[in-house]
């Protein structure tokens, strides 16, 4: 079996990161997690899910705070430095994405944080639940729902109201966040 560069397309129309075909998804939370469904089907609600525009579902959280109740995601995009991957990412058990993005600032590689926030759109378009967490759940995170808003058919310039709406009041923290959202290319 010959890997997939990181950046090429998928084989087959499969989204990037996906599991191969017929292999196993994780759809129970960790142990440590106290699920009060954990036998939900993949694409089954995420408990504290947010609909987009667009009637898509993502959940925001913060990988600070204790896993919520229910199903895991089928998909996480997470969000932080190589620190935050090293407490947090053990405890992910479920296929993910990391984007390297500093506490307060903008990914490090935005053409790659654009891409895989597509590719996310594009998973929870198709029915899988999925999530989208930084450390706190507020700034990046707002960020990337904003963005996320963005692709669902809000305008650029009203997605950090309409995230701040439906999110946290604090979403989309700093003001090049914001203009990154402003500038996403939807």
């Amino acid at each position: 079996m010959t890997a997939t560069p990181p950046n090429s397309p998928p084989p087959d129309g499969a989204l990037p990161n996906s599991p191969p075909p017929n292999s196993p998804t994780p759809n129970r939370a960790p142990p440590n997690a106290t699920p009060t469904n954990d036998t939900s089907p993949n694409g089954a609600p995420l408990t504290g899910a947010i609909e987009l525009p667009d009637g898509t579902r993502v959940r925001g959280r913060g990988l600070r705070n204790p896993m919520p109740d229910g199903p895991v995601p089928d998909f996480g995009l997470y969000l932080g430095s190589g620190r935050l991957r090293r407490r947090h990412g053990s405890a992910l058990t479920w296929p993910s994405a990391w984007i390297d993005w500093p506490d307060f600032l903008l990914p490090r590689d935005r053409d790659d944080a654009v891409r895989e926030i597509r590719a996310l759109h594009a998973r929870a378009r198709v029915g899988e639940s999925v999530e989208v967490a930084c450390g706190g759940g507020v700034g990046r995170t707002g960020t990337v729902i904003a963005c996320l808003a963005v692709l669902s058919g809000v305008a650029p310039a009203d997605a950090v109201a309409w995230t701040r709406e439906h999110h946290h009041p604090r979403a989309v923290e700093t003001p090049w966040q914001r203009r990154w959202v402003a500038s996403f290319p939807g």
